[in-house]
């Protein structure tokens, strides 16, 4: 379990001394445990591997964002540290799908769906987020969506 590793690798971090990855790791828990105290308030169960890495995939992308801005803006002090967080991240997510895999993926999710029209688009995109959660990123893939639907 993803949990279970990131207290392994804090506690590998703080002797080692590692710095910016325990406060990357510290992080990814605390996003975790808000995330935990929300779903508790909902009744739900605390969250799933699957849900932990879309979780992190979410945080790489906030990163990303952020780095795109700091280096607009000259700072590439900061842009670096968030550079060093992504990677820290990163290293917990499975490999990502290249753009062949993606695509077959989406036409075998199709082809599972049923999926005729763009209005299954959001069927083909739930099917994937189920199987693949981690692995593809959904922003790319709506647009591969979009593009193998039939229209009409």
């Amino acid at each position: 379990m993803l949990r279970e590793r990131f207290t392994a690798d804090m506690k590998e971090a703080m002797k080692a001394g590692e710095k910016g990855k325990l406060g990357a790791i510290r992080l990814i828990q605390a996003a975790l445990k808000d995330k935990d105290i929300e779903a508790r308030g909902a009744g739900k169960d605390p969250l799933s591997d699957e849900e932990i890495l879309a979780l992190l995939q979410k945080m790489v992308k906030q990163r990303q964002e952020s780095i795109t801005m700091y280096e607009q803006g000259g700072r590439t002090e900061l842009a670096q540290a968030e550079k060093d967080e992504v990677a820290v991240i990163t290293s917990y997510l499975p490999q990502q799908m290249d753009e062949a895999e993606t695509k077959a993926a989406i036409e075998a999710a199709i082809a599972e769906t049923g999926a005729a029209s763009m209005k299954d688009m959001g069927k083909v995109v739930a099917a994937l987020r189920a199987k693949y959660a981690g692995r593809m990123d959904f922003a790319k893939a709506s647009g591969l969506v979009k593009d193998l639907l039939p229209k009409g």
